[in-house]
């Protein structure tokens, strides 16, 4: 199996760029709260750095309109909600949107699967970790093992992507645990908020090989 990976918290489209030779299957922006967070035009000039690449754009509570809004402004090909998505969001957003809706359940300390979004609607889940501070990019990690049976359960045969705390150290053992489609990371290859470390996207990238060769 090949895992794919997506680098999100693009704010640079030389990071962009890269991702994109490294074999990346998308990159993300942030449209919501977050050090990380650029304009749609910018996302869309940004991108431009990575044709080919599925364009993901993260949203937390934002009503349906302004959502449908900034993903034609951007050219999105993946809505990734993360938080308030409410009763009939993912229904109402197709309607305007074409591209793939992705769910998102925060794991907490606890344990506990805190669901945002409807993951019964969505075309994918993605699972992250819980934080007060911030909808992701946190570095904080979950028990990937412990998790695993619940997330099997919660997923189905829906594709999974996981974040939360990757970083070349580790993705390999969350590709083991878990088994995902896609691994999603953003801090653990920065060396500041919004600014990739080019070696460090490279041994990711490497260490996900790795572990799909295994």
């Amino acid at each position: 199996m090949t895992t794919a990976m997506k680098f999100c918290g693009i704010t640079r489209a030389t990071d962009a760029g890269f991702a994109a030779e490294l074999g990346a299957a998308y990159v993300g922006s942030i449209f919501t709260d977050s050090p990380r967070r650029v304009s749609p035009a910018d996302a869309a000039d940004i991108w431009t750095a990575a044709p080919g690449l599925g364009k993901v754009g993260v949203f937390g509570d934002a009503p349906v309109d302004e959502i449908l809004e900034a993903a034609g402004a951007s050219g999105l090909d993946v809505i990734q909600l993360h938080c308030g998505a409410g009763s009939g969001v993912i229904e109402r957003l197709r309607t305007g949107f074409r591209g793939e809706i992705w769910s998102v359940i925060r794991i907490g300390k606890a344990g506990a699967l805190a669901v945002a979004g409807e993951s019964a609607d969505a075309d994918a889940v993605l699972v992250d970790s819980y934080s007060e501070s911030g909808l992701g990019g946190t570095g904080r990690t979950f028990d990937w093992e412990r998790e695993a049976a619940a997330i099997r359960r919660l997923v189905g045969d829906k594709r999974l992507i996981v974040a939360g705390g990757l970083d070349p150290d580790n993705v390999a053992s969350a590709i083991r645990a878990l088994a995902p489609d896609v691994v999603d990371v953003s801090s653990g290859v920065e060396s500041s908020p919004g600014v990739k470390d080019h070696f460090r996207m490279r041994a990711f990238a490497a260490a996900v090989a790795q572990a799909d060769a295994e």
